[in-house]
């Protein structure tokens, strides 16, 4: 089966340059293709994941992926998307997240000889030279056309700085450079790319005489169309100190019952007849998938092991009220509990909120669980007899456990 009918039949694709072309391209030679991604946290997140799922299909059927480090890119930022201008990074702070990246993605992919290649932008766009570079490349845009693309309209009204005009000139240029270098023919990248991918492939018409090619992934949404990949407290990472194997387990089986099936498709291997049996499933019986999913992509993110423990965890918790190694967990030494420690400050010390207003409002609305008990008294002080042999355990809303272990 040629990969573009598999990454179609399981939901990535959304536009495409010349759809018979790039099937028929796919199906009878190996082709380089990129996609890129910008160093602007120390982790991915469940975004770049789908990207990356999408690499690892179209290497399996023999096609060589580029992942490309935005470490000149990351310098400017992208307004795709964005209501105001991105945070400037240093050189350094960059450079760390794209070596964050790096080791990430090495689990995804086969960076091995002629299997995939890891480059980064900053290569060729941190020596550029401003005149020489408006004289070859920057004539080839029309300020005109440019204004139209989707990405700038949305921030005519509210300011758009001249730093981040020049962001689809540098990722149009990235494809040149990748093409020269590497023979890519190819760029893939989230829908909100669109205008920024066909920028890439004209300029290589324009500058070589050759056709290259691009392609954009459906973004990982709900059935509402609300991004996914957010909790309260923030994005679903892949790395585990930012968002634990236990967390991040518990955040696919919870998803809605409307989103299963699109998740296994996108973001599992499980072949696509399985995944709509599963995706069909009513009433309790879709819990099932719901495990099912939950398991695969911890799997695939996290490893086997912290899979299972993730999986007998959440098993044991929602069981006996039985406690397991993997819910996550802070230790608070005996010397900093004292004689006790008042819920509020409880919660702010476990992080399960951020601010001590926040933590009051939650125990006004019964949002918080001891022991399975709702907090009631917003002044209720927990003391050492509060604690089982296995720690004292604090439930925030429905879903969100944390276990206190005084050492």
């Amino acid at each position: 089966m040629n990969v573009f009918d598999i990454l179609k039949e399981r939901g990535f694709i959304k536009q495409t340059t010349h759809e018979e072309e790039i099937r028929e391209l796919l199906g009878k030679e190996s082709v380089t293709f990129y996609i890129g991604f910008d160093a602007t946290a120390d982790s991915l997140h469940v975004g770049h994941f789908l990207q990356l799922m999408a690499m690892a299909h179209l290497q399996r059927a023999g096609h060589r992926p580029i992942a490309l480090l935005g470490g000149g890119t990351t310098m400017v930022g992208d307004p795709t998307g964005k209501t105001e201008m991105r945070k400037m990074l240093t050189v350094e702070e960059i450079q760390h997240n794209a070596e964050c990246f790096k080791k990430q993605m090495e689990k995804f992919l086969d960076f091995s000889e002629g299997k995939a290649i890891i480059v980064n932008n900053a290569e060729w766009l941190m020596n550029l030279e401003y005149i020489p570079f408006l004289r070859e490349i920057g004539r080839h845009f029309s300020v005109n056309r440019m204004l139209t693309a989707e990405c700038f309209k949305s921030r005519m009204e509210r300011g758009l700085s001249f730093l981040e005009f020049n962001y689809m000139i540098m990722q149009a240029y990235d494809f040149l450079q990748l093409h020269k270098k590497y023979g890519c023919k190819l760029e893939l990248g989230g829908d909100d790319q669109w205008s920024n991918i066909i920028a890439g492939a004209d300029l290589i018409r324009r500058v070589e005489g050759k056709t290259a090619y691009g392609m954009t992934f459906t973004l990982l949404t709900n059935s509402e169309g609300k991004k996914m990949g957010k909790t309260e407290s923030g994005a679903v990472w892949l790395d585990p100190k930012k968002t634990s194997p236990y967390d991040f387990y518990q955040y696919w089986r919870n998803v809605a019952d409307a989103d299963v099936q699109n998740c296994l498709a996108l973001l599992t291997f499980i072949p696509m007849d399985e995944v709509r049996k599963l995706g069909s499933l009513q009433g309790a019986e879709i819990n099932k998938a719901k495990e099912i999913l939950a398991y695969e992509v911890t799997k695939i993110v996290h490893g086997e092991d912290e899979a299972k423990k993730a999986q007998e965890a959440a098993k044991a918790l929602f069981g006996k009220g039985a406690m397991a190694g993997s819910i996550p967990t802070t230790e608070i030494s005996k010397e900093e509990f004292g004689e006790g420690m008042d819920i509020i400050s409880m919660l702010t010390r476990t992080k399960l909120t951020s601010t001590r207003s926040e933590a009051r409002r939650l125990i006004q609305q019964g949002g918080i669980s001891v022991n399975d008990e709702k907090v009631k008294d917003i002044n209720l002080v927990i003391e050492e007899e509060n604690f089982k042999d296995d720690g004292l355990m604090i439930r925030k809303g429905k879903k969100v456990y944390h276990k206190v272990k005084l050492v």
